[in-house]
């Protein structure tokens, strides 16, 4: 049995290990990605000053944490600068004497911490439904996931949000057993969600009826006193559930009072005044009025029109298809079968349609919300599923049919070896039914292929294979490509007929081109690639 043990640990240290290697390695190579900036901006302002004036469409405490990191870096902050939170971001990156590479760096490693501490939440959850091996399927297919690796080591907060939910969600269903105990941590879990990011709002009544059945069950076992036994249970699990709701409502002021104890705030101009139920709902919200003005904010992004990419067409709008199919190329295939063998066995045996409810609810609903969007940019929007269909694959363990296990191996087998292939160009990968890696910007554009993260790359890459080439660069980002030694100039600023020599282009302006840069495209040759995100034409 030690021995057993032992063996156990050393799997989950290898994967977790792995893991924590490909997300060094990818927060080390690539430059700043688009949103990162803004966000660790807004991290320093809290440190530093104290206000929530920037960036109130998220809530702070995915900020705080990136701070935590920002802080060992210590960046200079011009606490005078007039500019926006973009702006603010590139001034704090590359206008003020600071290194971005060390303060990137350092925003990244506590996101990445947390990425890892998430893994074995999955391992948790995953034996406990379905034991050691079950454990261990779906701690795989969380620590070879492409999505998983590639947004747990950016300065962002879709994996903080998504593993803090997966955890409000364990801790839920471990209160079945433990209710003192599981249940106050859970509300905690559930507020530290929505105190990172306001898309986890659709699961919070899932989760605050779950909470009320883990409680209903926890006292099975109390001794029956009729006629008021029944009234009894029903008060404690009001009172457990009422307790869950006000943690997590606590969770949330407290991250905005840790930020500015004062809570200083001045409602942005230009903010809609929604009609209706979601005028309601946001009134009604018992959380402090920055978080509902950052409510507003993100009705306003849903208000708009976008232009989107997908299998190769250019769109304007967001068709409720696109993130299935999104997922459907991102998603490595032995990972599909596996979440789908899950759910579906979840569904089957009998003792795990309780733990389902824990589970798939969750991911469908959000699912739903996200395909309602209007915001078609990548499925960092839906991380969550890698998580809580990674706890639901593991379920597969329990299945007893023939070559069932030797299945489940070799699918867990194909997921991990396409995910070492790819490394370390995790955030444009898609599966070999969708052409692989090389060829995600056919099909899918932004966060799925290119986000601005191989700036960094693009320089050392122009220096050491055409030295002294003149450069015309088309830069979807928010890095600057001068600091990364790139002497580029612009196509639009000059006829036609003057670009000649190396036109390089980051694939989501090429998926999105407009007629001039189709034209300089279509009379270019395509010679090379760097992070299969940037195309280099020559012209």
């Amino acid at each position: 049995m030690p021995r057993r043990r032992l063996l156990y640990l050393l799997a989950v240290v290898a994967m977790l290990g792995q893991m924590a290697f490909a997300m060094v390695t990818t927060a080390v190579q690539q430059s700043p990605t688009i949103d990162e900036p803004v966000y660790v901006a807004t991290a320093e302002v809290y440190r530093q000053q104290h206000s929530l004036r920037y960036n109130p469409e998220h809530p702070p405490l995915g900020k705080l944490i990136i701070a935590a990191g920002t802080a060992f870096a210590g960046p200079e902050l011009d606490p005078g600068y007039p500019g926006n939170q973009t702006r603010l971001g590139r001034h704090l990156l590359y206008e003020n004497g600071n290194n971005p590479f060390q303060v990137m760096l350092w925003a990244r490693l506590p996101i990445i911490l947390l990425t890892l501490l998430f893994g074995l939440v999955v391992l948790a959850f995953a034996r406990d439904l379905a034991g050691p091996v079950g454990g261990l399927i779906a701690l795989a297919l969380y620590a070879f996931s492409p999505d998983v690796i590639a947004h747990g080591s950016l300065a962002t907060l879709d994996v903080p949000a998504a593993g803090m939910l997966l955890t409000a969600a364990w801790l839920t269903w471990r209160a079945r057993n433990r209710p003192l105990l599981c249940l106050p941590l859970a509300g905690a879990a559930l507020g530290a969600a929505l105190a990172t990011r306001m898309s986890v709002l659709p699961a919070v009544p899932l989760l605050v009826l779950l909470a009320a059945l883990s409680a209903w069950h926890a006292q099975r076992a109390l001794p029956e006193r009729p006629p008021t036994a029944l009234r009894r249970r029903l008060l404690l699990t009001a009172a457990a559930t009422l307790g869950v709701g006000l943690l997590a409502v606590a969770l949330v002021w407290l991250t905005y009072l840790a930020v500015d104890p004062r809570l200083r705030w001045t409602s942005p101009s230009g903010l809609p005044d929604p009609a209706g139920l979601k005028g309601l709902a946001v009134d009604l919200m018992p959380f402090p009025q920055a978080y509902r003005d950052g409510m507003l904010v993100q009705l306003k992004f849903e208000n708009k029109l976008y232009n989107g990419f997908l299998l190769g067409e250019a769109y304007r709008g967001s068709p409720w298809y696109y993130m299935p199919v999104a997922l459907l190329i991102k998603t490595p295939l032995g990972m599909l079968a596996l979440w789908a063998a899950g759910a579906i066995t979840m569904l089957v045996l009998p003792k795990l349609r309780i733990a389902a409810l824990y589970l798939l609810p969750i991911s469908a609903v959000l699912l739903l919300f996200t395909m309602t969007g209007s915001r078609n940019f990548g499925t960092r929007y839906v991380v969550f599923l890698p998580l809580f269909l990674a706890v639901a694959a593991g379920t597969v363990a329990l299945i007893r049919f023939r070559w069932a296990h030797i299945t489940a191996g070799v699918l867990v087998l194909s997921v991990a070896v396409g995910s070492l292939l790819t490394f370390p160009y995790y955030l444009p990968y898609s599966n070999v039914a969708f052409g692989g890696t090389d060829n995600t910007h056919r099909n899918l554009h932004d966060a799925n292929v290119d986000w601005g993260q191989d700036l960094a790359r693009l320089g050392r890459h122009l220096k050491t294979r055409y030295p002294g080439e003149r450069i015309w660069l088309v830069y979807k980002g928010a890095g600057v490509p001068s600091y990364y030694g790139i002497t580029a100039e612009d196509p639009y600023a000059v006829p036609e007929e003057q670009v000649r020599g190396l036109l390089v282009i980051s694939d989501s302006r090429v998926a999105l081109a407009g007629p001039r840069l189709k034209r300089l495209i279509e009379s270019s040759t395509r010679i090379d690639q760097v992070g299969h995100s940037i195309s280099i034409y020559r012209r």
